[in-house]
C-alpha cells in the first residue's frame, strides 16, 4: 500500500463489481440465474416473510414511479398479483435499476443457489491475500454494494477461493443509503466507529468515489486491466497495492 494510502488507516470499504469481482460474473452469471428463476420462486416463496417484505418494498417504489412508467401492477385476483410482480422485477432488470427490494430478492433467489454449489462467487486472484493482509495489519474491511447484505454475505462465503467471510468486519447495501450520495458513507463510517479520515472508500466508479470524499473517507479508483485518467482519485490497478 502506499504511503499516502496506508498512513494512519484504520479500516477499508470495498466496492464489489470492477473492484473485487468481475463485472461479467454479476451481470453473465447472477442476473440471469435470478432472472430465469424468478416466477417460480415467487410461486414457491411468496407467502414467507421476508419475501412478503421484499415484495411489499417493490409495491411501494412501484406506486411511486415516474415516466418511464412501469408495467401494471394489479391488486386482484391473487395469479394476477404475481403476474404483475413479475413483470415488474423484470421491468426492473431491464434496466438494472438499483432497486432495494429488487436487490433483496435476487439474493433470496441466489441463496439456493450458492447453498447447492451450482454458484460459485468469482473473486479476482489478488483479493484472497490482500484481504488476509488488511486483517493480519489489523484494519477492518468492509463491503459496500448495490447488492443486498445476503447477497454480498453468499458471494464471499462461498467464493471460488473458499470462504472468506472471516475476513470482513462488516456489510452495507443501499438500506443504508444510495451509493453516491455522501450520507451513505458518513452512515458507514459511524457503523464502523472509525473517523471518516481513517477510512479508505475503493470503487471502479468515479460518482462512488466523489461522494465518499465528500464525506470525508479516503479514496482509491480500482481500474482493472487499463490506465485510468489523472483525477481527484489515486488509481490503483489491483488489490495487491492495497495490502
Amino acid at each position: 500500500m502506499s504511503p499516502s494510502l496506508a498512513a494512519g488507516l484504520s479500516a477499508v470499504v470495498l466496492d464489489i463489481e470492477g473492484t473485487t469481482t468481475p463485472v461479467e460474473f454479476v451481470h453473465a452469471v447472477l442476473f440471469p440465474y435470478a432472472r430465469a428463476r424468478v416466477r417460480s420462486f415467487l410461486e414457491s416463496h411468496a407467502a414467507e416473510q421476508g419475501v412478503q417484505a421484499d415484495l411489499d418494498r417493490l409495491r411501494q417504489e412501484h406506486a411511486a414511479a415516474v415516466a418511464p412508467l412501469p408495467p401494471p401492477w394489479p391488486d386482484q385476483p391473487p395469479a394476477t398479483r404475481l403476474v404483475g410482480a413479475v413483470a415488474y422485477v423484470l421491468w426492473l432488470m431491464d434496466r438494472d435499476r438499483k432497486s432495494t427490494g429488487l436487490k433483496a430478492l435476487q439474493g433470496r433467489i441466489w441463496e439456493a443457489g450458492y447453498l447447492s454449489g451450482e454458484l460459485k462467487g468469482q473473486v479476482y486472484e489478488d483479493v484472497p491475500p490482500a484481504f488476509a493482509r488488511l486483517a493480519a495489519g489489523g484494519r477492518r474491511l468492509a463491503i459496500f454494494s448495490s447488492g443486498s447484505v445476503l447477497a454480498q454475505r453468499l458471494l464471499f462465503r462461498h467464493s471460488t477461493a473458499g470462504d472468506l467471510s472471516g475476513f470482513i468486519h462488516a456489510y452495507f447495501d443501499t438500506t443504508t443509503g444510495p451509493k453516491q450520495e455522501a450520507a451513505s458513507y458518513s452512515r458507514i463510517t459511524e457503523a464502523l466507529g472509525r473517523p471518516a479520515a481513517e477510512v479508505l472508500f475503493v470503487t471502479d466508479t468515479p460518482g462512488e468515489a466523489d461522494a465518499a470524499r465528500g464525506a470525508g473517507l479516503r479514496t482509491a479508483l480500482c481500474v482493472r486491466g487499463g490506465r485510468g485518467e489523472p483525477g481527484p482519485h489515486p488509481i490503483i490497478g489491483s488489490m495487491a497495492e492495497l495490502a
